[in-house]
């Protein structure tokens, strides 16, 4: 029996974060890029805010349908068929600018297109990696840290490779380098055994998908030999159902992880603003959209040091310490950022950001896994990514409204004092002030 598992480990696991690696590769650049073709092709501020908006709710639509469908698909396979319908529709952008021209319109079309796959085929993703772990013995906790990290040096490489491609080859043909690492990533994933993605396949689906485990007790579990419905009503009964236990379980059964929400919420929308539209805008009038990817890159940089720092050194403080200094790095990095200074000074506050950011993402994301329950964590985390979807979108097309009424150096000001003022509430709230006594408090 062990000849099997250790052919397995050598075989399934680099397949498989190669996959992943590809597959975030291809948005890290196209993060970068997209933004500077939209501002370069409209010229309106107004209309990046506005199509995030627009494609905000049938996202949030998408992240619930998407995370029924994984619960009842195969999800190999509907992580490859995203990836190529990722790839097709990120490589329609440069045949569209080339052929007709692109306009706000054709924004709108592939980028829902491109959400269609991009979502689903990310939740896909996550639920295939305890099933990785299974059948090679891993442990799944090592294994996810392995994975983060892989993670954090791609979006480290990303910005900066968006930077290089678009200096060497121009910012639309740059967009068939993201749609190649789609197509590659499918490729890979195409390789890994069918049966790591059927729904029994994993360590924890049986605890997730079976209605037995529902919050009133009730034994409603179905036969898990009988075929589940696939249906359009039995999927969005599905969906229904998982946003209405994830959000009791996010807002309403944990007073800490409601406040850790709170905050994530609040970081995501400034600093998505920031980064999304701000930035973009700033560099684009500057007639130097190519430094946009040094300065993602050198916060990226930041990340990975603060984050690996605080793995090795989280027990030589207390959780409200690094907490309370995190937060306060932040701040002063995004005062620093938000005024729009010369660029080595933004490169500067950028790598700060980054090393300020680490321990405060650690603790939210600890927080946000340890509180929820085992049998509950399929919806709260597709409702807290749902949600995420609308809020983020929600703040760029404000954001959007402020940089095209007043200019960016405006919008940079008012993200700062909406920065200061989340900073504030989390350093006085009841609920992020006892860190350290949580865990007598659990449950």
């Amino acid at each position: 029996m062990r000849a099997p598992a250790q052919h397995h480990r050598l075989s399934i696991s680099p397949r498989y974060l190669l996959s992943c690696a590809l597959s975030l590769l291809g948005n890290s650049v196209a993060g970068v890029i997209l933004p500077l073709i939209l501002l370069a092709t409209t010229g309106d501020a107004l209309a990046a805010g506005t199509l995030a908006l627009i494609c905000a709710l049938p996202q949030f639509v998408i992240g619930l349908v998407g995370g029924a469908l994984v619960d009842r698909f195969n999800r190999r396979n509907i992580s490859i068929a995203s990836d190529i319908l990722s790839a097709a529709s990120v490589a329609a952008l440069p045949v569209v600018d080339a052929i007709w021209g692109l306009s706000f319109g054709w924004f709108v079309a592939l980028g829902l297109i491109g959400a269609i796959g991009d979502i689903p085929g990310m939740t896909a993703r996550d639920a295939l990696l305890p099933a990785v772990c299974e059948r090679e013995g891993r442990s799944l906790q090592k294994f996810m840290g392995l994975t983060q990290a892989l993670d954090s040096l791609v979006v480290i490489i990303g910005p900066a490779l968006a930077a290089f491609l678009m200096t060497v080859v121009g910012d639309a043909s740059a967009l068939w380098f993201t749609a190649a690492m789609s197509l590659l990533a499918a490729l890979v994933t195409l390789t890994l055994p069918r049966s790591i993605g059927n729904v029994n396949g994993g360590i924890e689906c049986e605890i997730e998908n079976n209605p037995a485990n529902s919050q009133d007790g009730s034994s409603k579990a179905e036969d898990p030999h009988r075929p589940a419905r696939v249906g359009a009503a039995a999927i969005a009964s599905d969906a229904k159902r998982s946003l209405i236990a994830g959000i009791r379980v996010l807002f309403k059964s944990d007073a800490l992880l409601r406040s850790s929400l709170l905050l994530t919420f609040g970081i995501v929308m400034i600093m998505g603003s920031f980064q999304g539209l701000v930035l973009p805008v700033h560099f684009t009038a500057a007639d130097t959209p190519e430094l946009l990817g040094y300065v993602l890159s050198a916060m990226s940089v930041g990340m990975l040091i603060s984050s690996l720092a605080y793995s090795v050194l989280a027990h030589r403080m207390r959780r409200r310490s690094w907490f309370v200094l995190s937060l306060t790095g932040m701040a002063l990095s995004l005062l620093i950022m938000g005024l729009l200074p010369d660029f080595p000074l933004l490169i500067a506050g950028a790598l700060l950001l980054g090393l300020s950011a680490g321990p405060a993402s650690a603790l939210l994301g600890f927080f946000v896994f340890d509180r929820i329950p085992a049998e509950n964590r399929g919806a709260a985390l597709g409702t807290q990514n749902s949600l995420m979807l609308v809020a983020a979108p929600v703040a760029v097309f404000v954001t959007s409204a402020i940089v095209e009424a007043w200019g960016e150096f405006v919008a940079g000001f008012v993200l700062i004092v909406l920065w200061i003022s989340v900073t504030l509430w989390a350093l006085v709230t009841p609920n992020l002030r006892r860190l350290d006594d949580v865990d007598s408090e659990k449950g």
